[in-house]
């Protein structure tokens, strides 16, 4: 905040004595009054102030944050196979919660940040139980069941879901042009994703497709929330309301589920926790809240092809011969969503 700049001005004033000329004498003005000093949250960023689309944060740069937060997503299915070779399901998504939770409240701790209003705590509810557990539980559970490839058919369809959420939360309404480069986007990953996994509808896709659906949730009051406090704060607090319910939770499937330490299963939930629960969220909703949140889910369009370049550099599955032009066609329609108004 700017110091009053009137409280360092200097005022002429009249002064009169008897039997003398009446005389100009400068007087100076009170001492200023000194604003207190900023919490470390509001120093931070100019995003609590919640003013603007992006808080201060260029689009150029949003578009790029957004665009990190997908590439941590990408690494998600990947991550979460390395995890589940040497861990149970629930301890996968019960412990990568626990181990996020300890890096965002530390940081919420260490520059004291005051709890949010309470007008906000029920889109940080949302956000818990769409992103912190549902998304996480749901898929990992298909996963069991469904390779990489077959998980990303339905990643391909969030952008579009993303959207339609957010039309009907904070009222955006997106071109005709946005709609329509969207759903050819979504039929390219769609189409490609389905014919390489070759995978019938079952179980799992009835678990993925349930993922869609609270991720989407999560990720519009995620991304409304970002406009009245930094990012990394929506999901350290997200985090933190989900913490009786995870540390519980991974205690039980501890005591459970066998667990066999590993490179791959060590690294993989190390990843899920750190890097796609945390890290890639703060990412992802600090460019959403720059951008909007119908042209950030765009870009998630981007995401199964990722995936599957992952795949075959960490789970050792061969790139299908379609993935160029796939990749090519997804881009092209990135570029026409993020060129009409969100």
């Amino acid at each position: 905040m700017r110091d009053n700049d009137s409280a360092t001005d200097t005022a002429t004033i009249a002064v009169s004595s008897p039997g003398a000329p009446v005389t100009a004498s400068p007087v100076t003005a009170a001492p200023e009054t000194r604003q207190p000093p900023k919490t470390p949250e509001a120093a931070e960023i100019p995003e609590a102030a919640g003013t603007g689309p992006a808080h201060g944060t260029p689009a150029g740069r949003g578009a790029l944050l957004a665009a990190l937060g997908v590439a941590a997503f990408s690494l998600t299915f990947p991550a979460t196979a390395w995890a589940l070779e040497g861990m149970g399901p629930w301890t996968v998504v019960m412990l990568r919660s626990v181990l996020a939770t300890v890096l965002a409240g530390g940081a919420l701790a260490v520059f004291r940040v005051r709890l949010p209003e309470r007008r906000h705590w029920l889109g940080i509810a949302v956000v818990t139980g769409g992103v912190v557990l549902g998304f996480p539980l749901l898929t990992t559970l298909a996963l069991q069941t469904s390779t990489t490839s077959h998980a990303a058919v339905v990643v391909g369809l969030l952008p579009l879901t993303t959207a339609a959420f957010s039309a009907v939360r904070t009222g955006a309404r997106p071109s005709r042009t946005f709609w329509i480069a969207s759903l050819v986007g979504a039929a390219v990953v769609i189409g490609f994703a389905v014919q390489q996994s070759g995978g019938a509808p079952g179980r799992g896709d009835l678990l993925l497709f349930g993922s869609l659906l609270v991720c989407a949730a999560g990720y519009t009051e995620g991304g409304r929330l970002a406009r009245h406090m930094p990012g990394w704060q929506v999901m350290g607090w997200a985090l933190v309301l989900a913490l009786p319910v995870t540390v519980t939770g991974a205690a039980l499937a501890l005591s459970a589920e066998p667990l066999r330490l590993t490179v791959h299963s060590v690294g993989g939930v190390l990843w899920l926790a750190f890097g796609s629960q945390f890290l890639g969220m703060v990412a992802w909703y600090r460019g959403m809240a720059a951008i909007g949140i119908s042209k950030a889910s765009q870009l998630q369009l981007a995401q199964p092809l990722l995936t599957l370049l992952w795949s075959v550099l960490l789970l050792g599955e061969r790139l299908p011969p379609a993935a160029p032009a796939a990749a090519l066609a997804v881009l092209a329609c990135i570029a026409v969503t993020q060129r009409t108004r969100g």
